[in-house]
């Protein structure tokens, strides 16, 4: 039986990390792999933590072996997790990169590991290059590669970031579909049970609030279509579900001088895994307003539940949705934005049903594992 691990951030510890490395930890035993993840007892210090909590208030995933034991600020802690990797000799090691942060941590472990001349490591990269800039990014993301046998990225753009970096055997899958939050209920049902009005237009933007993801620009589009729509499209209600991560005064104030409160409806604490089916099924469109991106998770998670995305066309995103198929893709501007959100309701969602199901069918789990299983193959030519 092949012994895999999965290094990266999973339960007790919250998001969408978390949510799709206990998936991936799943596909792996489907698989027929011992799988077991290793995950953080320290993620980031609270006072670089731009959240409420790191921790999840839902109860551990049923059938994962995950170990709690990786503090991302300890080198002791790094020698120690490395050591006991090593000796533990799994055919493949899996590690998420995202945060140049933990390449000191993540890179000093993986070159223990490496020590062993047995395990393949594969890193699935989702950033490469960060959205937001800091001191020490490249060097601590080149200490990071070294020990890397292959990648895997889930878009063209962090690819090509890669590419920057490393020529290492790597390879492009698209992000598997979130199947694990459930299925799609009735929009009438979801609506009712978020106390939501049953009968209005609801767009939904839905994750972790960061400046890159423009919700600032959504906002100055809800005050566009206020000022410039046709009366029957004015009653469109902006729906935000997710935390800031930004500092919220400042779009309280954008929210005021624009003067389109009554057009939103702010959920705007974390939500829940539980939570997360009744969000999705309430909403006619889900839109992705960002100001760059490598990929998102909420496309998949918007292909599950089968709604049409408006993304805007930067980084990965115009490739993930088909313009006119899946969707439809804006330019990163108030107006544009604006105009997209009017076409999808001029166009309405049973014209996006089929491109949907299809594209929908390339999003898989067992894709995914088999392409790792094959990046540990050329890593190790």
């Amino acid at each position: 039986m092949q012994k895999v691990v999965v290094i990266g951030p999973a339960h007790p510890l919250r998001g969408g990390l978390s949510t799709f490395n206990e998936r991936l930890a799943r596909q792996f035993q489907m698989d027929g792999a011992d799988t077991t993840i290793y995950t953080f007892s320290l993620q980031y210090p609270d006072f670089l933590f731009p959240g409420t909590t790191q921790y999840s208030t839902e109860p551990a995933p049923q059938g994962l072996n995950i170990k709690v034991c990786i503090n991302s600020i300890n080198p002791l802690n790094w020698i120690k997790v490395g050591r006991e990797l090593k000796n533990l000799k799994p055919d493949l090691i899996i590690v998420r990169y995202w945060l140049p942060l933990m390449g000191p941590c993540l890179g000093s472990i993986l070159r223990i590991v490496r020590r062993n001349k047995y395990t393949k490591i594969v890193c699935i990269a989702d950033n490469v290059i960060p959205h937001e800039k800091r001191p020490g990014d490249t060097p601590f993301t080149r200490y990071f590669l070294k020990p890397v046998h292959a990648f895997v990225t889930m878009s063209e753009q962090v690819l090509k970031d890669l590419r920057s970096f490393t020529s290492k055997p790597a390879r492009t899958v698209q992000h598997p579909l979130y199947d694990n939050f459930g299925e799609q209920v009735a929009i009438e049902e979801a609506r009712r049970t978020l106390e939501l009005p049953v009968n209005e237009k609801i767009i939904l933007f839905f994750g972790f609030i960061r400046k890159y993801k423009g919700l600032d620009l959504l906002l100055d589009a809800m005050k566009w279509i206020k000022d410039h729509a046709p009366a029957d499209m004015k009653d469109i209600k902006l729906l935000v579900a997710g935390e800031f991560y930004d500092d919220a005064a400042a779009y309280d104030q954008q929210i005021n001088e624009l003067g389109i409160r009554d057009m939103l409806i702010l959920r705007t604490d974390f939500i829940t895994d539980s939570a997360v089916k009744y969000y999705l099924s309430a909403a006619d469109f889900v839109i992705q307003p960002y100001r760059n991106a490598t990929q998102s998770g909420v496309t998949p998670l918007a292909y599950h539940f089968e709604k049409p995305m408006l993304v805007t066309n930067v980084g990965g995103l115009p490739s993930l949705v088909p313009h006119g198929k899946a969707g439809l893709v804006t330019e990163p501007t108030p107006e544009s934005i604006a105009n997209g959100i009017l076409e999808l309701y001029r166009l309405g969602a049973p014209h996006f049903k089929e491109g949907l199901l299809e594209e929908k069918q390339k999003l898989s789990w067992p894709v995914l594992t088999a392409a790792l299983r094959q990046m540990a193959a050329e890593g190790a030519a």
